[in-house]
């Protein structure tokens, strides 16, 4: 299966969810079997999960062919070179303040001398040490992917030297804090939102990286795509959960009257 990087190189629009509450290989099984998703990301900064439960998403994730990176806080080299080891296929930055900050957490991501993670040959990406160790070493910083979160004053601030950061594969708006730090929540169609949003799709055109966006609603992800977005993040589980819950209830109306 094509990397992230290539798959965002080669121009293709990706259809993803987010894993938060209910991180199971059955969750992404479900999403899997109904088609049309490309893959997931682990929202590990606002929900938790245990090794094995990150392991577990991995080795399903390969199973039935889905992409998938992590999102987490900005908080800890060893973080980001364990969740590699477990085989996340990429990272990404939440709460992201400046350039400088955005280029201390990509160097996590990265072996020397793009940056200083350190080297392990046990984990997944080594293949348990069955990876060649010279063939891991050069080849694992194409392929991880680093993303970072515009969602804060001063990553948009920062935007344009944030997209050119060389670690820096792929920038990733949060509507709902952007929005908030723009003065505009939960209004996201209002225009101080969507000159933002341009803002970073233009830095990422002049800098030759990919960007998507957590989707509000359909009209949107439409908008987002017509500006570039290549990657649409459209639901997580817990909204997938309720939808079913409130799909059921609706054909069942009338059990529920009185």
């Amino acid at each position: 299966m094509s990397t992230l990087k290539q798959q965002f190189a080669n121009g293709e629009q990706l259809n993803f969810f987010a894993l938060s509450r209910l991180i199971s290989p059955v969750s992404i099984e479900m999403y899997a079997l109904r088609g049309g998703f490309s893959g997931f990301w682990l929202d590990l900064e606002h929900g938790q999960a245990t090794v094995d439960q990150i392991r577990a998403a991995f080795v399903t994730a390969r199973a039935v062919g889905l992409q998938q990176f992590v999102r987490m806080a900005p908080t800890g080299y060893h973080e980001v070179t364990q969740y590699l080891e477990l085989g996340a296929g990429g990272v990404m930055a939440a709460q992201i303040h400046s350039a400088k900050q955005a280029a201390e957490f990509a160097s996590w991501a990265k072996f020397p001398p793009e940056g200083i993670r350190g080297m392990n040959t046990s984990g997944v990406d080594g293949k348990f040490t069955t990876r060649p160790a010279k063939e891991f070493f050069e080849n694992s910083n194409e392929e991880v992917f680093v993303a970072i979160q515009i969602e804060t004053a001063g990553s948009l601030a920062e935007v344009n030297e944030i997209a050119a950061l060389p670690n820096v594969d792929h920038l990733f708006v949060g509507p709902s804090d952007l929005s908030i730090a723009l003065g505009n929540y939960p209004d996201f169609h209002d225009d101080i939102l969507w000159d933002a949003v341009d803002r970073v799709a233009q830095a990422c055109t002049q800098h030759g990286k990919s960007w998507g966006a957590v989707t509000p609603d359909p009209r949107w992800a439409e908008r987002a795509r017509e500006a570039g977005c290549q990657l649409i993040s459209m639901s997580n589980e817990t909204i997938a959960m309720k939808l079913g819950v409130d799909a059921v209830k609706a054909n069942f109306a009338s059990q529920f009257d009185g």
